[in-house]
């Protein structure tokens, strides 16, 4: 079969290298990418010492793309834009948030576009070690490389006549309707304080709710007086794990009038919105965080760098804008 030829990206060579693993010579590895071997001969060049490894292959074919007149890449060549990636990282945006906020407030100016993938090369293949930690520090994940990691399931506990997920109306899984919330606690050192969280499904809007305690009858309370100020047309429903502190869910639905649905045990994806929020809220309350020494001004001023971050799923507008421009005239934040 005749052969095309093809440069390799990410994807190949994390194939070649699980390929070889498998014991699979060059000439069958090209014949699954459908390239020429040569491709893959000279592919494998590319780690000089020990076993092939595609974040090595990967980061030898960077240095090789780089301008080695210069010696830089575009941020580094560039005052301004490096300053815009930087003082955006240190606010937690993201590689894509930043690069699609380029491409709105310098719409003309090509030196100041620059791809999420160039963003994350230059992050992680510095030649100094101690920038790469720190901007490393300053992503979401903060991982030392590139990748996917499973998250470990959270401990569930039995709540009394929960109502499932499953009776939930339609409206709730399509967010075609705003109003429909889900909620959960992060929990603080020792697992002695937390704070709550509340997030609309389809604004993504966040209330970081302070708790005093993290009792049953305190946490009731307090997501109360955080509803209370929200239109009635705007707390439809909230969705909710099977920790205890829901254990007064009945009352709370008396008295706030919100619907509480209950997730199945063992399924955090079943509350994406909130699981991705609170991994938010850790990048400022990392673990450990005694949440009794956290004040009311601090949370909210996370709360509203959070409210104001553009947020991808919403084609880049912030959930502070979003709620704002469907709901112009309701002034419930």
């Amino acid at each position: 079969m005749k052969t095309t030829y093809k440069r390799l990206n990410r994807n190949h060579r994390i194939e070649i290298e699980k390929l070889i693993a498998l014991g699979k010579n060059q000439k069958q590895i090209a014949s699954t990418l459908s390239v020429h071997p040569s491709t893959i001969s000279r592919e494998l060049k590319r780690v000089k010492k020990g076993s092939y490894q595609n974040l090595k292959a990967e980061v030898n074919f960077v240095h090789n793309l780089l301008d080695r007149r210069l010696g830089k890449t575009k941020i580094e060549s560039n005052p301004k834009l490096k300053n815009f990636v930087y003082s955006h990282l240190e606010l937690h945006w993201s590689p894509q948030q930043i690069s699609n906020a380029l491409k709105q407030f310098y719409p003309f100016d090509p030196t100041m576009q620059i791809s999420h993938e160039s963003i994350y090369y230059h992050i992680y293949v510095q030649p100094k070690k101690e920038v790469e930690k720190l901007l490393i520090s300053q992503l979401r994940q903060k991982r030392n490389y590139r990748g996917n990691v499973r998250r470990g399931a959270d401990k569930r506990t039995t709540i009394k006549d929960p109502i499932r997920i499953d009776e939930r109306p339609e409206e709730v899984l399509t967010r075609e309707i705003p109003g429909h919330w889900e909620g959960d606690l992060v929990l603080g050192k020792n697992r002695e304080s937390a704070i709550g969280t509340l997030v609309e499904r389809t604004t993504r809007f966040l209330i970081i709710v302070p708790l005093k305690k993290k009792d049953a009858t305190s946490v009731r309370k307090a997501f109360e007086k955080a509803f209370a100020n929200i239109p009635k047309h705007l707390k439809l429903s909230l969705t909710y794990d099977n920790g205890t502190e829901m254990a007064q869910h009945k009352l709370f639905t008396k008295n706030s009038k919100v619907k509480v649905y209950f997730a199945h045990p063992y399924s955090p994806w079943e509350r994406p919105t909130n699981e991705n929020t609170n991994g938010l809220i850790r990048d400022y309350f990392p673990k450990g965080t005694d949440f009794n020494l956290v004040t009311k001004k601090e949370l909210n001023e996370v709360q509203n760098q959070l409210n104001g971050r553009p947020r991808k799923i919403l084609e880049y507008e912030s959930p502070l804008n979003t709620i704002s421009r469907l709901y112009m005239n309701q002034n419930f934040i």
